[in-house]
C-alpha cells in the first residue's frame, strides 16, 4: 500500500513516527530553549516526537534559498576555471511529478561531488529545495553550508544512521517550492570511490530510505571527471531511470537490504553506460551544461594566437570542433 510522506507512517517494526514538522519560518533557529529532551531506551538516548519535529524543522528552516542562489552564481564561476566542461551523457529523466520527492543517489568520486549537485540542483530542478547529509565534524568546518540545505551526520554509528533516517523523512516530507517537492542528494557509496570499482557497493541507510514510502522517487546519478583533449578535466554525469519507492509491484514490502541491492544495480548499469561515452571522448555524445576554459594558456598559447593571425585565420583556443 503506497505510504503518504506527508502523513504519519509506521517504519518496519511498528514503532510509530511523528507527523513532518510544519512549514518553518523565515530565520527559524535550531532547538530553541525548552525542546523537549531525548528519551532513554536500553540506556541510550533516544528523541522524543517533539524532539524529532524541532531537529528535523530545524535543518529545513536552515535553508534559505537566497544564500543558495548566491552559492550557485559562485559555482557557476568557480567549476569554469576548474574544468573544461559539465556534460550530460543522455537525456533529463522524462516525467518526474513535481508533486513527489526525489532522491538522487550517486557514486562519490571526487571533493567536488556537493558543488556538482548544487550546480545540477540549480540547472536541472530548479525551484526544488535541495538537501543532503554531510559527515557532521566536517560540516562544522564549512558551517555555511548548513545554509544551503546541509545536515550533519555521523558516518560511522547507528545513531548517525537514525539521523540521517529521520532528517531525510522529514526533509522529503517538506512542501517544496516554486519548482516542486524537496530533494534529497547523496553520495551513497558514502566514501571517496573509484567509478570502475567493481561490485558497487551502497551503505545500507539508502536501502531503509528508499523503503519508507512508495510516494518517493529513488534517481540514480552516475558521475565521472576525466581528462580528454585540453588541459583541464570534464565533469560527466547521467541520469538512470527514477524507481518508485516503498513497496513492490505485487504489493509486496520489500526488506531495505533488498533495495540496497536493487539500486546498487541500477547506478552500476547507469555508471557502465557513461563510461562508454566517456571512452568515446566524443563530445557529440552528450550535451553540455556548463562551459569552462579551453587552450592550454601562457606562452603556449601566445605562440598558436600569434600564427593564427600570420595565417590570417582566428585563433580558438580549444582543440574541440564544438568550439
Amino acid at each position: 500500500m503506497s505510504q503518504d510522506l506527508r502523513d504519519p507512517v509506521a517504519p518496519p517494526g511498528g514503532a510509530s513516527l511523528p507527523a513532518p514538522p510544519p512549514a518553518p519560518t523565515a530565520g527559524a533557529l535550531p532547538l530553541v530553549p525548552g525542546a523537549p529532551t531525548p528519551r532513554q531506551r536500553n540506556g541510550a538516548a533516544f528523541p522524543t516526537p517533539g524532539a524529532v519535529r524541532d531537529e528535523a524543522a530545524a535543518v529545513v528552516a536552515m535553508r534559505s534559498e537566497r544564500m543558495f542562489r548566491v552559492f550557485g552564481s559562485y559555482i557557476r564561476l568557480t567549476l569554469p576555471r576548474q574544468f573544461r566542461a559539465v556534460r550530460l551523457s543522455g537525456t533529463m529523466p522524462a516525467a518526474i511529478p513535481r508533486d513527489r520527492p526525489v532522491v538522487v543517489f550517486s557514486n562519490h568520486p571526487s571533493w567536488w561531488d556537493p558543488l556538482l549537485f548544487m550546480l545540477l540542483a540549480d540547472r536541472c530542478f530548479r525551484g526544488r529545495p535541495g538537501f543532503g547529509p554531510m559527515d557532521a565534524a566536517a560540516l562544522e568546518r564549512y558551517g555555511v553550508f548548513k545554509r544551503l540545505g546541509i545536515f550533519g551526520i555521523d558516518l560511522n554509528s547507528a545513531a548517525g544512521a537514525r539521523r540521517f533516517l529521520r532528517v531525510s523523512r522529514a526533509v522529503l516530507a517538506h512542501q517544496g517550492g516554486a519548482g516542486g517537492r524537496a530533494m534529497l542528494w547523496v553520495t551513497a557509496e558514502g566514501a571517496f570511490t573509484d567509478p570502475r570499482q567493481r561490485p558497487l557497493r551502497l551503505r545500507p541507510g539508502i536501502g531503509h530510505l528508499a523503503a519508507l514510502s512508495s510516494e518517493i522517487l529513488m534517481l540514480p546519478m552516475a558521475i565521472e571527471y576525466v581528462f580528454w583533449n585540453e588541459s583541464r578535466p570534464e565533469i560527466l554525469v547521467r541520469f538512470g531511470e527514477p524507481i518508485p519507492g516503498g513497496t513492490a509491484g505485487e504489493g509486496r514490502a520489500p526488506r531495505p537490504s533488498d533495495w540496497t541491492a536493487r539500486l546498487e544495480g541500477a547506478l552500476e548499469a547507469t555508471m557502465d553506460r557513461l563510461a562508454q561515452d566517456a571512452r568515446a571522448r566524443d563530445p557529440a555524445r552528450f550535451t553540455r551544461l556548463l562551459g569552462g576554459r579551453s587552450g592550454v594558456g601562457g606562452i603556449y598559447d601566445l605562440y598558436r594566437a600569434a600564427g593564427a593571425r600570420l595565417r590570417g585565420e582566428r585563433f580558438r583556443r580549444s582543440h574541440e570542433a564544438e568550439d
